[in-house]
C-alpha cells in the first residue's frame, strides 16, 4: 500500500498519479467486448452457449432458469425479508409522481411518470454470491411498478442468490454472466427478448459491454470495482477504519480501491498496524492483500479542508466521515456516491440493508452521477394540452420564433386552427 504525506516534496504529483487510477477504460477490454457483442448478435443463443462455456466453463442445456422457488435456510431468509423491507420503504418515498400546472398563457403542462415495461438486471457471480445486489436492484424495478424484470448472472447460480433473486420479484431469470449477458438484455435473442433499459453492477467487461451498447439501449451508470475513502481526524477509532477498509478490499477483482485520508498521523499508523492483526481473522485473506496492494493509499493530509479536496476530486463510491464535527464537514462532500456518519455507521450497513440502494458510481464517475434509484425505473413523459383561447395567447411567441428561426411552417401549424 501506498501513504503519501502532505509535507513530502513531490505529494502533488504522487496524490494525481494515485487519483487517476481507474479500471474502468481499458482499449484491450474494450476490444475483447466488441467481438463478444458482435458474436451474440450475430449466434444469438448459440453464441451465449458457447461463450458461457469458455469463460464459466458451464456447459448449459437452456439459458432460462425455470422451477419452484430455491430452498434458503430460515435465518437467510429473515435477513432477507428485513432488508427487502427497509429498501422497498425507501424506494417508495423516492417515487416520482405525475403532476400538471398551468402555463402564463393557460396551457395545461406537465410529466407523466410510467415504469418500464421490461428492465434488465445483471447481478455479478464470481467469488461471492451478491444476495445483496439482488435486494439492491430487483426491489427498486418491483416497486417501480415494472411489469417484466429480466434477471442475468453466471453460472452456476448459488441456491442462496437465486432464492434473494425470486423473492426481490424477478419474473425471468437466465443463467449467462458477463459482456455476453448485456448483449443478449440490450439486442435480444431468441430466448432473451430484448430489454428497455438494463441495470446493475459489473466488472470490466460488464461495464465496457454497458458503455459500447449505450444508445442501443438505456443505462443506469457504469458501477465498477468498489471504493471507500475514509475522511478521519484525531478523535477517530483506527480499528473501525482498519476493519471498514478491509470490508471493502474482499471483493475478489483486485481493482478495489481503498483509501483513508487524516490529519493524525497517529491514526494513520494505527489503522495500519490494526490491518495485518484484522486480517489474520479473515476468509478473504489473499483478496484483501491483492487490493491492498494494488489499490490502497494512506494519506497525512495537513487539515480537514484538504482532506475534503482529495474526497471531491476521487469522487468516492462509499465516503466515510470520523471527525469531531461529521455534520459541517457533509455539506463540503459533493461527488461521493453515499456518506456514512459517524463511527456507528460502517459502510457495510449501506451494502446490506440501511435502504439507499448500494449500487453506487466508482471510479470518478460520482462527479457527474448518483447512485441507483427508483425513479430510474419510471420513464419520464412530457405533457401539453392546450385551448383555443391558450393557443391564441401563445401564438405571438411562436410566430417570432418561428421568423427568426426561418421555420415558416411551424408558425403556419398554429394559425391554420384560426383560419
Amino acid at each position: 500500500m501506498k501513504v503519501l504525506r502532505h509535507n513530502q516534496p513531490d505529494f502533488a504529483r504522487q496524490l494525481a498519479k494515485a487519483l487517476a487510477a481507474s479500471s474502468l477504460f481499458d482499449p484491450v477490454i474494450e476490444e475483447r467486448v466488441q467481438k463478444i457483442i458482435a458474436d451474440v448478435q450475430a449466434r444469438g443463443d448459440a453464441g451465449l452457449v458457447e461463450l458461457t462455456e469458455r469463460f464459466d466453463n458451464v456447459k448449459l442445456n437452456q439459458l432460462a432458469v425455470v422451477g419452484p422457488t430455491s430452498k434458503a435456510p430460515a435465518a437467510l431468509k429473515k435477513a432477507i425479508a428485513v432488508a427487502h423491507y427497509n429498501i422497498a420503504a425507501f424506494a417508495r418515498r423516492s417515487l416520482r409522481e405525475t403532476w400538471r400546472m398551468r402555463n402564463a398563457q393557460g396551457a395545461v403542462v406537465g410529466e407523466m411518470f410510467q415504469p418500464f415495461q421490461r428492465v434488465g438486471i445483471y447481478i455479478p457471480g464470481g467469488t461471492a454470491p451478491l444476495v445483496s445486489t439482488a435486494l439492491m436492484t430487483i426491489t427498486l424495478a418491483k416497486v417501480a411498478g415494472c411489469p417484466e424484470i429480466v434477471v442475468c448472472t453466471p453460472p452456476p447460480i448459488n441456491s442462496s442468490l437465486l432464492y434473494a433473486i425470486k423473492a426481490a420479484g424477478a419474473t425471468e431469470i437466465y443463467q449467462v454472466g458477463g459482456a455476453q449477458a448485456i448483449a443478449a438484455m440490450a439486442l435480444g435473442t431468441r430466448a432473451i427478448k430484448r430489454v428497455q433499459k438494463i441495470f446493475g453492477p459489473g466488472n470490466a467487461y460488464v461495464v465496457a459491454a454497458k458503455r459500447l451498447l449505450f444508445g442501443r439501449v438505456a443505462l443506469d451508470l457504469l458501477p465498477g470495482p468498489s471504493e471507500v475513502l475514509v475522511i478521519a481526524d484525531d478523535s477517530a477509532n483506527a480499528a473501525f477504519i482498519a476493519a471498514d477498509m478491509l470490508a471493502q478490499a474482499e471483493h475478489g477483482s483486485g481493482h478495489e480501491r481503498v483509501w483513508l485520508v487524516t490529519t493524525s498521523m497517529r491514526v494513520l499508523e494505527a489503522a495500519l498496524a490494526a490491518m495485518p492483526e484484522h486480517m489474520k481473522t479473515l476468509q478473504r485473506r489473499e483478496f484483501i492483500a491483492k487490493a491492498l496492494a494494488n489499490a490502497c493509499v494512506c494519506v497525512l493530509a495537513k487539515d480537514l479542508g484538504q482532506a475534503v479536496s482529495i474526497a471531491n476530486d476521487f469522487a468516492p463510491e462509499h465516503c466515510e466521515l470520523m471527525t469531531k464535527n461529521n455534520s459541517a464537514l457533509l455539506k463540503k462532500i459533493k461527488t461521493a456516491g453515499a456518506i456514512f456518519l459517524g463511527p456507528w455507521a460502517p459502510t457495510v450497513a449501506g451494502d446490506y440493508l440501511a435502504g439507499p440502494s448500494h449500487e453506487l458510481p466508482t471510479g470518478g464517475a460520482g462527479r457527474s452521477f448518483g447512485g441507483l434509484t427508483v425513479d430510474q425505473f419510471q420513464r419520464r413523459t412530457s405533457v401539453v394540452e392546450l385551448t383555443r383561447q391558450s393557443l391564441r395567447k401563445s401564438l405571438p411567441t411562436m410566430e417570432k420564433f418561428a421568423e427568426v428561426e426561418g421555420l415558416d411552417a411551424h408558425a403556419a401549424s398554429a394559425r391554420k386552427r384560426f383560419e
